[in-house]
This record gives C-alpha cells, sequence and structure tokens, in this order.
C-alpha cells in the first residue's frame, strides 16, 4: 500500500474526526474511516519544567510539530516523548498555542479530549540499578537509577489526543509491574560468567515498562477501540548484558501476553486488576517500539511478538517515498539493511542509519482502508518540518469490515 499524497492528506482530512469518502454509487452509504497515527515527537527537555517554559516562549520545533499534525489530521494520535506534568500545563500550551493556530499554510485543529499520566522515566528508584556501586547522582547518574531513563521525572512521557471520548475510569496502566513478574523473563546475564546483572533483591522490584504501558478504551464511529499505547527503551546504551535490549524485548512482549488467551493472574494493572485483553474486543497498538523487524540492535525476533500476533491485523506496512531517498543520503548507516527502506519511520544519522519503530497496528476485526509515513521528499511541502525530531508520523485508517 502507498501512501497518499501530501496534498492527498490535506484534501481528505476533515477536522470533525471520521471521515466520509465518496461512495462507489449513489445509493451506496458513505464510508466511515477513522485515522490512528503515532509519532515520537521529541518535544522533551533536560531540565524539570523546561518544555513548558519553551512552549510558553514559542517554540519553533513545536510549531513544526503540529504543522505536521494539521497536515494529516488524525481522529487519534499518540505523542512519544512529550514530557508529562502533572496539571497538564504542557498540553494545555500545545493545544492552544501551536494546534490551535494555523501553523506553515495548514487549518487549526482541536483535539477535545486527551489523556496523560505518569511515566516511570528520572522517578528515582532508590536503588543502585547500573551497578555502578552509587544511587542517584546528577546527570546520566540519576538517569540510569531512575525506574525508566530519564533526567527528570516525567521525561520523555506520553500524550494521547483524541476526537473522541476516552472512558478514563476503564483506562488500565501497567507502569509498576515489576519485571520479575512476567514468566520467562529475560533477566539479564553477564555473558562471560552467566552471573545476573541484577542481584535478587534488586530484580525482585525493577520495573518492566520503562515509561508505561496503557490501555486507553476510546468509543469511536467504529466502536470501542483499545489504543495500547507504549514506548519501550532503546535497546543499547548498556553493557554485554544486553539489559536494555532484554527489557526491549520484554516490553513489546507485554503486549503479546496482554492479548494471548489464558489465566494471567501475574499480569496485573497499578489498580490490582489482573489479566489480559478480552478475547473479541478490538484494539490498535502504537508507539515507538525501538525495534526494527529485521536492523538495528533489537534481540531477534522482537517486534515480531506483535507483528507475527494472531490477534493483530495483517496489512500492507505504512511506507514513502521520502524514506527511499533519505536512505540514499544517508549511505553507510544503510549499508547492508534488511528492511526495505521504505519503511522506515526514524533516521538516526549517517552513523546509525534508518529505520521501522513507529508503529500503529489495529487487530483483526478491523480493515485498513489507507495508511503512510510522513516523509516527504526533499522540495515538498512538509520536508522542513522534519528538522523538529528524528522520528516520522505514521498513520492508518481504519474502518469496520464490510
Amino acid at each position: 500500500m502507498r501512501p497518499l499524497t501530501f496534498l492527498g492528506l490535506l484534501s481528505l482530512a476533515l477536522l470533525a474526526g471520521c471521515r466520509g469518502h465518496a461512495p462507489a454509487a449513489a445509493t451506496a452509504e458513505p464510508t466511515m474511516t477513522l485515522r490512528v497515527a503515532t509519532f515520537n515527537t521529541s518535544l522533551y527537555d533536560e531540565n524539570h519544567g523546561g518544555l513548558i517554559e519553551r512552549l510558553d516562549q514559542g517554540d519553533d520545533d513545536a510549531r513544526k510539530i503540529a504543522a505536521t499534525l494539521q497536515a494529516v489530521r488524525p481522529d487519534v494520535v499518540l505523542l512519544n516523548e512529550f514530557d508529562f506534568d502533572a496539571a497538564g500545563r504542557a498540553a494545555d500550551l500545545f493545544q492552544s498555542r501551536y494546534l490551535g493556530v494555523a501553523q506553515d499554510g495548514g487549518e487549526p485543529i482541536h483535539y477535545p479530549h486527551r489523556y496523560f499520566a505518569e511515566v516511570n522515566t528520572g522517578v528515582p528508584s532508590g536503588l543502585d540499578l547500573n551497578g555502578d556501586g552509587r544511587i542517584g547522582g546528577e546527570g546520566r547518574q540519576h538517569g540510569d537509577d531512575a525506574w525508566g531513563y530519564g533526567l527528570h521525572p516525567g521525561q520523555y512521557g506520553m500524550l494521547v489526543l483524541s476526537m473522541h471520548p476516552i472512558d478514563a475510569a476503564a483506562v488500565r496502566s501497567f507502569r509498576l509491574l515489576r519485571w520479575s513478574a512476567m514468566p520467562g523473563a529475560l533477566a539479564p546475564k553477564f555473558p562471560d560468567t552467566g552471573k545476573p546483572f541484577y542481584p535478587p533483591e534488586l530484580w525482585r522490584q525493577v520495573r518492566l515498562s520503562s515509561k508505561s504501558h496503557w490501555d486507553l478504551p476510546i468509543d469511536t464511529p467504529l466502536g470501542r477501540l483499545h489504543l495500547l499505547a507504549a514506548h519501550p527503551t532503546p535497546p543499547v546504551f548498556d553493557g554485554p548484558e544486553r539489559r536494555n535490549a532484554a527489557r526491549n524485548h520484554d516490553e513489546i512482549r507485554l503486549w503479546a501476553e496482554y492479548l494471548t488467551p489464558g489465566d494471567k493472574p501475574w499480569l496485573c494493572d497499578d489498580a490490582g486488576r489482573c489479566g489480559g485483553l478480552a478475547e473479541g474486543e478490538r484494539f490498535v497498538i502504537v508507539g515507538d517500539y525501538n525495534a526494527d523487524p529485521a536492523d538495528g540492535a533489537s534481540l531477534p525476533g522482537t517486534i515480531q511478538q506483535l507483528l507475527e500476533h494472531p490477534r493483530v491485523l495483517r496489512f500492507a506496512t505504512p511506507r514513502s517515498e521520502g524514506a527511499v531517498e533519505s536512505a540514499e543520503k544517508v549511505g553507510a548507516g544503510n549499508v547492508g539493511q534488511k528492511s526495505s527502506p521504505a519503511h522506515d519511520t526514524a533516521s538516526f544519522g549517517p552513523r546509525n542509519g534508518n529505520y521501522r519503530v513507529d508503529y500503529v497496528l489495529p487487530s483483526v476485526g478491523l480493515q485498513v482502508r489507507d495508511g503512510g509515513v510522513f516523509w516527504p521528499r526533499e522540495g515538498e511541502r512538509g520536508f522542513g518540518w522534519l528538522q523538529a525530531t528524528d522520528h516520522r508520523l505514521v498513520w492508518v485508517d481504519l474502518e469496520s469490515p464490510r
């Protein structure tokens, strides 16, 4: 499936959220579609409250992010790496001063519903999680001993924006779930000795989710959909024990377990409710999962836990021509890669290359009408917006099967 052109995106976009496409015949009912997207925005700051200050003063990167959202106009979108603050001040500013204001020739867009909550990043654990003999400290030392890497609580948070109501009372969060609770968890070990990286007293306390895992029930024109949102840790920035690669694998496995039938008394959310998603419920998995199907540093088979899950719909991978052009220019970083460059969703520079790490994966029981990656080619409108983040927005148009 090839993406719509940029002008096609603009012509199809409607502020109301769901879209009525032209019927095949005069007597046919219009098909209602729901556009679901994920976008790692890189709207984070190294200082606590720094994002609020930037958005308040005026931030060029935030304008570019808003311009992208105004162009693609998703009905539901997960924003990864959007710093959390309990009062929602950053979300307020982004809506009112960026999304709510025309950016670079676009049209304002307003999301009446949103969801944000605490994440593990930057939250002190009080434990020596990096094994350096010290607890906490400043800068990276603080981040390495936090429940999830971050320089301050809430850095690299998540924000969901929706045109349709989110059932907040039914939301499930797995921020506090212990990694060791997962049967067969990939507890990291030193490869030369086989000794566990985490001593037993620490291993029993380490949290699985580096940010959080959310199940957000959203009432859409297609019926209730569960938005399964997460942002697993990158599988790098560790040592020979590969603790981050193992955590990345098991963070992704959490959703696979959540979707697999069976009794799971260990799979308990932060409110104490245990078990996975009931059979027959429809869902969309969204987020930056930091795992490419064939390239990069993730453990073999990591993202396949979702791509090949029997409850996940098989459909044509979202793509862009801009990613193909970028791969040719990046050069060395993409040499020898196995995945199609057209499917890439992030660019990590000439040294590291481009990868497919951002996903919108609907469930069986839904039908994909269209999809793509917002990655204009050089010279096309919107190309300059790509400078705001190293990731690209991924979108899929959904409809109920006829």
